[in-house]
């Protein structure tokens, strides 16, 4: 414990750099896999493509897709943005099948009401069916948040500092409070992005609320109700 409040200091600047490799790649993901998550739902021929090859980045090795973007992406191996990259790949992989699912989530019903009201193909999609897939992208978005932190990790191998620098540095010089430090810093930082992207999901989406309190009543009141034409 004596290396730990020792360097408290240098915790929380890995922990800071571990955000800063983290964030870009979980938005990234999320806004690049919207229009591909489209297309595979709109365009059926196309969603087999679609999510068979963002499905093939996860199955990439994490340490050789490392190696092998600065060659097509021009980066230097140490450079941030490579594994940022990788960390976008990875989101995506995740991503795309979920916004898609999402959509496809949303009732063909609402829809067409929608287009008979007169929202046109764009407006129903952010007004209509983005908001109603909320909650499922929400759930894409805290996967993507969660394993986006622990794969950032990794990016110590290549000299990138984060939370996983703890790791390496540990390893080498046998301190094995360095190494639990880390893990357990990891998880937190999960487990705090995770419950922000929950409180984040509750400002943006404030109608979920309404219809988890509103649901619970309306079954009670239609109980009797369902019971009496039951019985009749």
């Amino acid at each position: 414990m004596t290396w730990l409040w020792s360097n408290l200091d240098l915790v929380w600047l890995r922990t800071l750099d571990h955000i800063v490799l983290s964030l870009p790649p979980i938005v990234l993901s999320f806004v690049i896999a919207l229009p591909l998550g489209w297309l595979a739902n709109r365009y059926r021929p196309t969603r087999g493509a679609i999510l068979s090859i963002a499905g093939l980045f996860y199955a990439i090795p994490s340490l050789p897709l490392l190696f092998i973007l600065p060659v097509i992406i021009g980066t230097s191996l140490r450079s941030p943005a490579n594994l940022i990259a990788a960390l976008t790949l990875y989101g995506l992989a995740l991503m795309v099948r979920v916004v898609a699912d999402g959509l496809a989530s949303v009732d063909p019903d609402v829809r067409q009401s929608a287009t008979a009201v007169g929202f046109s193909a764009w407006s129903r999609f952010w007004l209509v069916e983005l908001p109603l897939a909320g909650p499922v992208l929400l759930a894409g978005v805290r996967v993507v948040a969660v394993s986006t932190v622990s794969l950032a990790t990794v990016g110590a191998v290549i000299g990138a500092k984060s939370l996983g620098s703890l790791f390496t540095d540990g390893f080498q010089r046998g301190i094995q409070v360095e190494i639990i430090t880390g893990i357990v810093a990891t998880v937190l930082l999960a487990l705090v992005l995770d419950g922000a992207v929950v409180l984040l999901g509750r400002v943006l989406m404030p109608w979920t609320r309404r219809i988890r309190r509103i649901r619970p009543a309306s079954v009670a009141a239609l109980g009797p109700m369902t019971v009496v034409r039951g019985t009749a």
